[in-house]
C-alpha cells in the first residue's frame, strides 16, 4: 500500500488508522468535517473535497459515522421512532459513505489491487438481529451494506483489481461509543487500526462486496 485516502481521519478509529499507516511509510490524505469542512451529508461538499485530489490511491476507507445525531438516542421501542431522526441517520451513515463511493471511485486506478473500506457495523445485520430496538441505526446500516454490495459489482466493470467491501470494526473505545458500550468488550482505536489494516490487506478479489468484521470473518447480511 502506497497512498490512502481516509475519510473521518478526525475520528478515534479514523485518527489511528491514518497514523498507523503514516508510520508504514504510506502517503495518507485525511479529511473530516471538523478539519477540511468536508461534509459527507452534502453532495457539493463531497464533490469538491475529493474532485480536488489526484488519482492514485490504493486504499480508500470511510470511517465516518453517528449514533446519536442532535441529541436523538437509539430507540428501545418503535414509540421511540422519528421521521426526522431516522433521516439524519441515514443521511449520516448510508447516503454520506455512498456519496464518498460515488465521488471516489475516479481516484481508484483503473489497474492494480485497491480497497474502497466503508464502516459499517454488526447492528446493521438483519441476520444477526436478536434483539430489535436501535430501528433508525440498524436501517441505516443495513442500507449502507447493500450500497457497498451493489457498488462492488459496478465497480468490478471498471476496475477489475479493486475490492469494495463493508467492515465492522468491533466496538471500539470511543467517544461514539462511550454511553453504549456497557458490558461489550472494547478495543482501543489503536488496536481496532491495526485489526481493519490486516483484514484490508487479507482481502482478495472473491471478497469484493462483502460484509466482514475486525477478525476477518463474514457478517451475515
Amino acid at each position: 500500500m502506497k497512498r490512502a485516502l481516509i475519510i473521518g481521519a478526525s475520528g478515534g478509529i479514523g485518527a489511528a488508522v491514518a497514523m498507523a499507516l503514516d508510520a508504514r511509510g504510506v502517503e495518507v490524505v485525511g479529511m473530516s468535517r471538523s478539519v477540511n469542512g468536508l461534509d459527507v451529508t452534502d453532495e457539493a461538499s463531497v464533490a469538491a473535497h475529493l474532485g480536488a485530489l489526484e488519482p492514485g490511491f490504493d486504499l480508500i476507507l470511510c470511517a465516518t459515522g453517528a449514533l446519536e445525531i442532535d441529541g436523538a438516542r437509539p430507540e428501545k421501542a418503535l414509540s421511540a421512532l422519528s421521521g426526522k431522526a431516522m433521516a439524519d441517520q441515514f443521511a449520516v451513515n448510508c447516503i454520506g459513505p455512498a456519496l464518498v463511493i460515488k465521488h471516489g471511485v475516479r481516484l481508484l486506478p483503473a489497474r492494480g489491487r485497491a480497497v474502497m473500506a466503508i464502516l459499517s457495523a454488526r447492528v446493521g445485520s438483519i441476520g444477526d438481529n436478536r434483539l430489535g430496538g436501535w430501528y433508525s441505526y440498524r436501517a441505516a446500516k443495513a442500507a449502507v451494506n447493500q450500497v457497498v454490495h451493489g457498488a462492488a459489482i459496478e465497480l468490478g466493470r471498471s476496475h477489475a483489481d479493486a475490492i469494495c467491501v463493508a467492515l465492522h470494526p468491533g466496538t471500539v473505545a470511543t467517544a461514539f461509543t462511550a454511553k453504549y458500550a456497557g458490558r461489550h468488550p472494547t478495543v482501543s482505536p489503536d488496536v481496532a487500526a491495526g485489526h481493519l489494516l490486516g483484514v484490508i490487506e487479507g482481502l482478495s478479489g472473491a471478497d469484493s462486496g462483502g460484509f466482514r468484521d475486525w477478525r476477518g470473518d463474514v457478517v451475515p447480511w
